[in-house]
């Protein structure tokens, strides 16, 4: 039997979300994402060679002026298929919070802010919530700040929204009926029981749920090699300290 090959927790949430990228998409990566970054790279180069790819940090992947705000410009056309969001909370209504942690007038931390996430989670056709840890102190019963709200009122005209949420230990899919994040698949290495161990709120479990896919030698080698060079200058830290070696 041949001996499985080991890859990093990042890898895996990469290659996870290289499989949630769909041919044909103008997707959007921004600032500061070298997972997404990675992921979409790798979707292209594996199985959506047609896909229309703007990421921020990577100037290949840039084709707008520095410092222009086509992107955000592509959102509010009705443009974009695809954006990843991340935030230091996200509650179990699709609210992330990328302000405060504690009260907003004396907050214990006070962080960047959104620089137009609240627009994009609107806008965009399918939002990737993304986070490489997976604990209570991250997913809570209600964020300290809605940077983005996950639902919002009838007559509040919205694009799009939350589709999923990537971890190290699971995806969470958004259950739109229900209005909150139901449990879709289990990242290999881990279980549903430590999945809401780490949950800080009440996670309910699709009828559905199932093991995630281990990456492929194919992903693992082409995400190693042709993603690796391709992300290396944006991103030199995390290849660096999060990728091995092909």
């Amino acid at each position: 039997m041949a001996q499985q090959i080991a890859w990093t927790p990042e890898e895996l949430m990469v290659v996870t979300i290289s499989r949630e990228v769909r041919d044909g998409e103008t997707v959007g990566v921004g600032a500061v994402s070298p997972i997404p970054a990675a992921g979409c790279i790798l979707a292209e180069q594996l199985h959506a060679p047609n896909i229309t790819l703007i990421i921020l940090d990577c100037e290949e992947y840039y084709p707008f002026p520095a410092g222009s705000s086509e992107l955000h410009f592509l959102a509010q056309r009705s443009e974009l298929d695809l954006f990843f969001l991340s935030g230091i909370q996200i509650d179990r209504r699709g609210n992330f919070n990328l302000h405060v942690i504690g009260d907003y007038s004396a907050p214990t931390v006070r962080m960047a802010g959104a620089y137009g996430s609240a627009m994009l989670y609107y806008m965009a056709h399918r939002v990737i919530l993304f986070r490489d840890q997976h604990t209570k102190r991250v997913f809570v019963e209600k964020v300290d700040f809605v940077t983005a709200a996950g639902v919002t009122p009838e007559n509040v005209y919205r694009e799009g929204g939350p589709a999923s949420v990537v971890t190290p230990k699971a995806v969470l899919a958004w259950d739109k009926a229900d209005r909150e994040w139901v449990l879709e698949k289990i990242q290999p290495g881990s279980s549903v029981e430590e999945i809401k161990e780490n949950t800080g709120f009440a996670l309910h479990v699709s009828p559905a749920v199932s093991t995630a896919q281990t990456p492929t030698e194919q992903e693992l080698r082409v995400l190693r090699t042709v993603v690796k060079e391709k992300i290396k200058q944006s991103y030199p830290e995390f290849v660096r300290e999060k990728m091995r070696s092909a």
